[in-house]
């Protein structure tokens, strides 16, 4: 979806909010942008780095299947 698309639907819904539904959207967003501010990004060669890991994992075998993720984690 664009940018333009996502602006439109904003600007068609927001409306159809109450006035605290609204200010709840507005603090939504703020904390969006603040948690950016806070949030050091990773250097693309270190992306790569993971990203090539997990699939050298994936191939060997010694990956977590999702079945096994979820069942581990309703454990928590």
């Amino acid at each position: 979806m664009t940018t333009t698309a996502i602006k439109k639907q904003v600007d068609n819904y927001l409306p159809l909010l109450s006035a605290k539904q609204q200010a709840l959207v507005l603090e939504m967003i703020k904390s969006f942008l603040n948690v950016d501010k806070d949030t050091k990004r990773m250097s693309r060669k270190q992306y790569n780095k993971e990203i090539k890991d997990a699939v050298s994992r994936i191939e060997k075998g010694t990956s977590v299947s999702h079945k096994d993720a979820l069942k581990e984690l309703s454990k928590w």
